[in-house]
């Protein structure tokens, strides 16, 4: 089984995350680097994990800066001026998940090639250790202020009251400063770090967000914030307390980030492709690790997902949760209500099925939906099969985490004939 996911190792704290995994960690990237920065979330298994961490990158000989508590994006920025950076998260996964994320000094995660190079040493044992005259220093450095700074110099005034709901996560010691530097009144939900995420699950989706709705219409803001556990998502509420869908906030920023490339993955909803025509839409696999690779490959100038992930590669390629807020504020203060900015936007409705499908079958039923589908029109086939139809897409992939092939299906009209049809077409080829 793969060490890595499709966002570095992650596993339930203890069992699958345990210090012995991460000293191992440690010791193949302190193999391959000379320094390297340091980070983790708030949640409960962080600090064990990057003690552990640290051991092994010391015994390879690494020099280490630990910068604390702070987010993803914060470490990613800070890994510009070190060999690599490693964050200890498990992003918005709950409390009692932990993982390791390792980091290139232009903010993009570690790819498959690097990924496999760290496990390969793992496997096989073949780390280093240093003479005991040349064993790491760890030292120690406030990473906040610097992100801040490049954030700050990004972006203009606002005068705006924004609530923020940090989530108990990493965001509360920097999303609500940096807006209040803006200019911004800001008041804040759930900005008490805490590693058990008592105030609500970490996933920024709209189910969990119901007290930041309630309170952005109470206070009378003119928008809400919602983070992840580590801050590498950011999702919006409006003036009406409505939350904005991840299709309506990768289209608005692309409009206004892009001149002409985007990258999106190969869910992502066709009224980005209204929005934006005349630019070149790029599509990946799901993952915003696949986003930022082809962010790179393309020179694009802008990359998103719809679960909250924006990517501002002028920057770096790491998803900054706080960056997206800041130049949310920033575009309402400049253009007006941002309910009024949203329904400007084009909705298209959209159906999600899944069919059941053991695990053993799923290999030779893709392979017979994939000619099935290709008679439905164009294929693309990155990330399960998507077939693109005169009036909208549908997307079959299997889970991989669970006994079923799932469907998206999505149409400017005819929605529920073009998910009707697919589903048939997936049951006849099981």
């Amino acid at each position: 089984m793969a060490l890595f996911g499709s966002s570095g190792i992650r596993g339930l704290a203890n069992k699958d995350i345990t210090p012995e995994l991460a000293l191992s960690v440690g010791l193949a990237v302190g193999s391959l680097h000379v320094s390297a920065v340091i980070a983790r979330d708030p949640r409960t298994s962080g600090e064990m994990i990057e003690h552990a961490v640290i051991s092994g990158l010391l015994s390879a000989g690494c020099s280490v800066t630990r910068v604390g508590m702070v987010p993803t994006p914060t470490l990613a920025y800070t890994a510009r001026n070190f060999g690599c950076g490693i964050m200890i998260t498990a992003s918005h996964n709950p409390p009692e998940y932990c993982g390791i994320k390792l980091w290139n000094r232009d903010g993009m995660a570690f790819d498959s090639i690097r990924q496999d190079e760290i496990e390969s040493i793992i496997t096989g044992k073949t780390w280093k250790t240093a003479r005991w005259q040349d064993i790491g220093k760890v030292y120690e450095a406030d990473a906040i202020e610097d992100h801040s700074r490049m954030i700050l110099g990004k972006v203009g005034r606002a005068s705006l009251k924004v609530v923020v709901d940090c989530g108990c996560g990493a965001a509360s010691v920097i999303t609500p400063y940096v807006l209040r530097r803006m200019g911004c009144t800001v008041i804040t939900l759930n900005s008490q770090p805490d590693g058990f995420f008592p105030a609500r699950n970490p996933e920024p989706v709209e189910k969990n967000l119901e007290l930041l709705k309630k309170a952005t219409l109470s206070f009378g803001a003119d928008l809400g914030i919602a983070h992840d556990g580590d801050a590498d998502r950011m999702m919006a509420v409006d003036g009406k307390g409505r939350f904005i869908e991840g299709d309506k906030l990768l289209a608005f920023f692309g409009i206004r980030e892009t001149k002409h490339s985007i990258v999106v993955p190969v869910d992502t909803s066709i009224m980005v492709d209204d929005v934006l025509k005349g630019r070149e839409i790029y599509r990946t696999r799901v993952g915003d690790v696949y986003v930022a690779e082809e962010l790179k490959k393309r020179n694009a100038e802008f990359g998103g997902e719809p679960s909250g992930s924006w990517i501002f590669p002028g920057i770096s390629l790491c998803p900054d949760g706080i960056l997206a807020a800041a130049r949310l504020v920033e575009i309402v203060q400049n253009e007006g209500r941002l309910d009024a900015l949203i329904d400007e936007l084009p909705a298209y409705p959209m159906i999600r099925g899944a069919v059941p499908c053991s695990n053993e079958k799923k290999e030779t039923a893709m392979k017979k939906i994939a000619g099935s589908l290709s008679k439905m029109g164009k294929i693309m086939d990155i990330d399960g099969i998507r077939a693109e139809t005169e009036n909208g897409w549908v997307l079959v992939r299997p889970s991989g985490t669970e006994p079923k092939i799932r469907i998206t299906a999505q149409a400017r009209k005819g929605l529920e004939e073009l998910f009707s049809k697919s589903e048939k077409l997936v049951r006849d080829s099981l």
